[in-house]
């Protein structure tokens, strides 16, 4: 007796499928790379395996811009110091040093890779 035929409606599939086109040289090398791997994936797999690693160091690799934009910041400031006029008022230092490290507030307020900041 055959057994009835479930309906997948309603069900969803554990993984989407995902398909593209790739050059010729692309698609060897992911094979290549697959080649070089222990277990020998298959090429979707290698395909989805150098995705998830691709994803996985773009995650990893913002903080440190952050890190790297404090420490400039700061190695400006340092020099910024170094250079001031010594023979001007501290506060007019000031603001000349926050003009310096901001930036033209015409340039600041057209910045399209920084989120605007919220007024508290």
């Amino acid at each position: 007796m055959k057994k009835p035929v479930e309906s997948d409606a309603g069900k969803t599939p554990a993984a989407s499928v995902i398909s593209f086109s790739a050059a010729d040289e692309l698609r060897d090398s992911i094979a290549d790379w697959a080649d070089r791997q222990t277990d020998t994936p298959t090429l979707s797999t290698a395909a989805r395996r150098l995705v998830e690693i691709a994803l996985a160091d773009a995650t990893v690799g913002r903080p440190q811009a952050d890190e790297n934009s404090t420490t400039a910041r700061d190695l400006a400031a340092a020099q910024i110091d170094r250079l001031s006029d010594e023979n001007a008022p501290a506060a007019e230092q000031a603001v000349r040093k926050r003009r310096l490290l901001k930036g033209p507030s015409e340039f600041r307020d057209e910045r399209v890779d920084r989120p605007k900041k919220q007024n508290r």
